[in-house]
């Protein structure tokens, strides 16, 4: 039996992927920003004449290839195989559009035309003949919109049940570059087209309009950005504390019952503590360290990224990105990065051009993953902000503002030395105000996000946690391995004004950020394991007990925002760029530069004090 194959094409932002997802009942992640999907994504559509393999294929402008998305789609648009095409567009930006669409015409016939978000269309007071277009243009087109689900459904199954009809007659015989002709002359055709079609009434100057003079003005758009994210921050560490706290006792409640549940099975003593003392207390702690602030932070994220303000953050930062012979794709990437670094990595495959894609892979760790919030903001708590949610917030924004500087400055190193090129050229979309659904972001960003990030955090943890274990708790002589490694590391540690035991916490963290601070705690405390941190103030004079001073606190921030990143951040860069070279550069470059950081701050403080 044939696959029956109908692909969904078009411009990004215009909302294919919402369509497919009403389509086969997936959950294929939708943004309300460019270069979202990247790869093809595929799902089953019921219709009432049978099963159709539906494919999303990644948004592009255009049938010449000048980024990986494109590439994809492209292939997949013009693949022989396949019964049609259905192209989506917006309906306020027809004409931009359309150019895509004629495109695909000189390549196949089996095409129809969905015009979407016409909710939007009308209340910008735009009117589309379809009649007309679809004479002009010699295919079906169909209107669709989100407030009404069914009748777009409806819509488009009949276009589907059109498609395969002709598809003996409409036939594709795949991409030939030649028939794209001049793309000037393909513009012209679709200006003309709109200009038949559209019919625009007079209105004042829009609210987005008024906004967006407002976000990206050079300099009242900075100040703007840089609340907003403070305000993210300030409602994640003030709503995280006690959630993270009553988890914590949860599941470290479960600690010694697990263990005499293990020895009641028979097992050995040091089996017993390895499994229960080791792997599960450092599963506990990333768990209750991690899923709180992550459960805030994701759905607040994911707002602002569904409401449109991400791509008005890259327009800003454009400015600076071109400065370092970047592209300014990278700040939507540096701004996942807060989220998952990981996940920024592979975010990167929007950024069209291959020597800025790897600018931009290189120095995402620069920016602090959610594995990080937690040490900085104990930090920040204990020696800067006490008990002032604000004042901590307002420290945290500062060292993600510091990130931003350390991206910029590795990334222009980067550019005059491996990866020397003149920036290319790229379309920067601005896509119009949306209301979020607020269901949806909160399900998506704790599935899609939370969970995922959550899972690989503790399949890295559980073994990490067997192996901080074993070195705690085999001793040679009168101490363990992890006091002679930190011994060894001392002498450096001292010198960049940390300690050998915090160097060692963070080789030893290379699985997951989140157990930098624990592992500290056992070292000092001589502990078999790890210790949970309910006690700030505790914590507090732990500390000082152990030398740390004010120098130590700044430079433990610095660090933990300039040093390698997690294992599974390495291994995405190492699958995207197809070489452990960039892995090696991505673990060596903002290792040296944090060290240099803390080590001139070190000397300064010194020197002066």
């Amino acid at each position: 039996m044939n696959e029956t194959r109908i692909v969904l094409a078009g411009n990004p932002n215009v909302g294919k992927s919402t369509i497919f997802n009403n389509l086969t009942g997936m959950h294929q992640h939708t943004g309300n920003w460019a270069g979202k999907t990247v790869v093809n994504a595929k799902g089953v559509w019921k219709t009432e004449d049978g099963l159709i393999t539906l494919i999303d294929a990644p948004g592009c402008y255009s049938l010449n290839v000048g980024s990986k998305e494109e590439e994809v789609a492209r292939d997949m648009i013009c693949d022989p195989e396949c019964k049609g095409v259905i192209v989506v567009c917006d309906g306020t930006r027809l004409e931009r559009n359309l150019i895509l669409l004629l495109q695909i015409l000189t390549h196949r016939k089996d095409v129809a035309l969905c015009i979407n978000l016409m909710d939007q269309v009308e209340k910008a007071g735009i009117t589309i003949d379809e009649e007309l277009l679809s004479q002009l243009l010699g295919i079906r087109v169909i209107t669709t919109r989100a407030s009404r689900k069914k009748e777009s459904r409806k819509k488009l199954e009949e276009v589907a049940r059109e498609l395969q009809d002709n598809s003996n007659v409409f036939k594709s015989y795949g991409f030939v570059p030649e028939l794209l002709g001049n793309p000037y002359v393909t513009a012209q055709k679709a200006e003309n087209i709109a200009a038949q079609v559209i019919k625009q009434s007079d209105r004042k100057e829009d609210l987005s309009t008024k906004i967006d003079r407002i976000l990206t003005n050079p300099f009242v758009g900075f100040p703007v950005m840089a609340l907003m994210f403070l305000a993210i921050f300030w409602i994640t560490i003030k709503g995280a504390n006690h959630p993270s706290e009553v988890l914590g006792n949860i599941l470290f409640a479960v600690e010694n019952p697990l263990w005499n549940g293990l020895f009641a099975l028979g097992m050995p003593i040091c089996i017993c503590d390895m499994i229960a003392h080791g792997m599960y207390k450092v599963l506990a702690w990333v768990i209750s360290v991690m899923l709180p602030p992550m459960a805030i932070f994701f759905p607040l994220f994911t707002l602002l990224e569904d409401w449109g303000f991400l791509p008005r953050v890259a327009f800003n930062l454009d400015r600076c990105f071109r400065c370092c012979d970047a592209c300014g794709k990278q700040a939507l990437t540096m701004c996942m990065g807060l989220g998952c670094n990981a996940s920024a990595v592979v975010g990167c495959r929007i950024i069209d051009s291959k020597r800025e894609r790897l600018m931009a892979m290189v120095t995402n760790s620069l920016m602090p993953c959610n594995g990080r919030f937690p040490i900085l903001i104990s930090i920040i708590t204990i020696y800067f902000a006490g008990e002032s949610s604000a004042l901590g917030a307002f420290c945290l924004t500062a060292v993600i503002v510091l990130g931003i500087a350390g991206t910029l400055g590795l990334t222009k190193l980067l550019s005059v030395t491996l990866l020397k090129g003149i920036p290319s050229s790229f379309t920067l979309e601005l896509p119009p105000y949306r209301k979020p659904d607020f269901l949806k972001v909160i399900v998506r960003s704790l599935l899609d996000r939370t969970i995922f990030v959550l899972g690989r955090a503790v399949a890295v943890a559980a073994p990490c946690g067997v192996l901080i274990w074993l070195l705690a708790n085999i001793a040679i002589g009168n101490n363990s391995v992890i006091s002679y490694m930190s011994d060894f590391f001392d002498p450096f540690g001292k010198a960049i004004g940390l300690d050998g035991v915090l160097i060692v916490s963070f080789i030893l963290g290379i699985p997951a950020n989140e157990i930098v601070l624990p592992i500290a705690m056992m070292i000092y405390m001589s502990q078999g394991t790890l210790s949970e941190i309910t006690d700030l103030n505790f914590f507090g004079q732990l500390l000082e007990a152990n030398g740390w001073t004010m120098l130590t606190a700044i430079n433990m921030m610095i660090f933990t925002l300039m040093h390698w990143p997690c294992a599974t951040t390495l291994l995405s860069i190492k699958k995207e760029s197809g070489s452990w070279f960039w892995s090696l550069i991505a673990f060596v470059g903002p290792t040296i530069m944090g060290m240099a950081v803390c080590g001139l701050i070190s000397f300064l403080w010194r020197f002066f004090l």
